[in-house]
């Protein structure tokens, strides 16, 4: 019996130690996983490189972001093709009526709010870390949007996107847009996911490989180009140069409302509080306008409602005219259980 049961240890020590070892990489595997991991590296490195133009001045953000303000004429914008010979428009030539003598009202992000700004010609762009980069599936989809994400009507509720969206009808054709956005305590549930609030002017077609976004902006019908303004201040364009069908200076289709990426749909849009919420708790677009071909603002003729998950993320639209909201929109949710 004693010689039996020692029999049987060695060969389970045996296949123990068979089992361990054909679990390890071989020479071959750990030289190319190290090999593969060196390559990815220097594409970061190298991405890094063409992104992060030399700066003038650089300023630490109480976030711990690095802002590097960088001249103007050297911003990365530039490396698009398209670019190239681009003369910097400072202004727009032309702007909606009803946006002439608006006031520029201050506004505030993290790195400057203690008064910190960049020299003059110089604009602030957040550096792009190491970490950044290898959070992407890899250094060629840094940055870029994945299929099915890039507007609300194409994105299926599988993909990840999510939305409580209203877009504007009864008009073939807009030339921009304007709204007052408000969100409460927004929070993320989960790293990797992201909420937003935010407008679509879109034209094209997914299915034809041409489908041209902005997500913020409206267009100088004299110059051409898509312009964001945010409290009365031009923060910059879109040049009309970079696009197909926006190129002509016309969008068939402008929505405003909240986006979440969140593979299980548990993250919160907006405050996190549903539409029929209200005002306090839930995210709300009001005074909503859309541009016409005169170049005047204008409340949109009417809204269709997109919320492919109304359990878990909704909509709800209004109108007041006797007051300054307008045409606005409630959105958000909780996520799904």
């Amino acid at each position: 019996m004693a010689g039996g049961a020692w029999l049987q240890l060695q060969v389970a020590l045996l296949l123990l130690v068979a089992l361990i070892f054909s679990t390890l990489p071989s020479e071959a595997e750990a030289a190319a996983a190290t090999s593969t991991n060196l390559r990815r590296r220097q594409e970061v490195q190298s991405l890094l490189k063409r992104l992060n133009k030399p700066p003038l001045a650089t300023i630490q953000s109480p976030d711990g972001d690095i802002i590097d303000c960088v001249h103007i004429s050297k911003q990365p914008a530039f490396d698009h093709p398209l670019l190239k010979n681009h003369t910097i428009q400072m202004r727009p030539s032309i702007q909606p009526s009803g946006m002439y003598g608006e006031a520029a009202r201050p506004f505030t992000q993290t790195w400057n709010q203690n008064g910190e700004k960049c020299p003059d010609n110089t604009i602030p762009i957040r550096r792009t870390k190491e970490e950044d980069v290898m959070r992407a599936t890899s250094v060629a989809t840094f940055g870029k949007k994945t299929h099915g994400s890039h507007h609300p009507r194409l994105a299926g509720v599988t993909d990840g996107h999510h939305y409580g969206v209203a877009s504007a009808t009864g008009d073939a054709n807009y030339y921009g847009t304007k709204a007052t956005i408000n969100l409460w305590q927004p929070t993320i549930a989960t790293s990797g996911d992201f909420s937003l609030a935010q407008l679509w002017i879109s034209a094209g077609s997914y299915q034809n490989k041409d489908l041209n976004t902005i997500e913020a902006g409206w267009q100088d019908l004299a110059g051409g180009n898509w312009w964001l303004q945010v409290q009365g201040k031009y923060v910059g364009y879109w040049p009309s140069s970079i696009f197909t069908h926006l190129q002509t200076g016309v969008a068939d289709t402008v929505e405003w409302g909240g986006e979440v990426n969140s593979p299980r749909s548990t993250t919160p849009m907006g405050s996190g509080h549903f539409s029929k919420e209200g005002f306090g708790k839930a995210t709300y677009s009001k005074a909503i306008q859309v541009v016409d071909s005169s170049n005047n603002l204008k409340s949109p003729n009417g809204v269709s409602l997109i919320a492919p998950l109304p359990n878990c993320y909704n909509v709800m639209t209004g109108s007041s005219s006797t007051t300054s909201w307008g045409t606005y929109i409630y959105y958000g949710g909780s996520g799904c259980p």
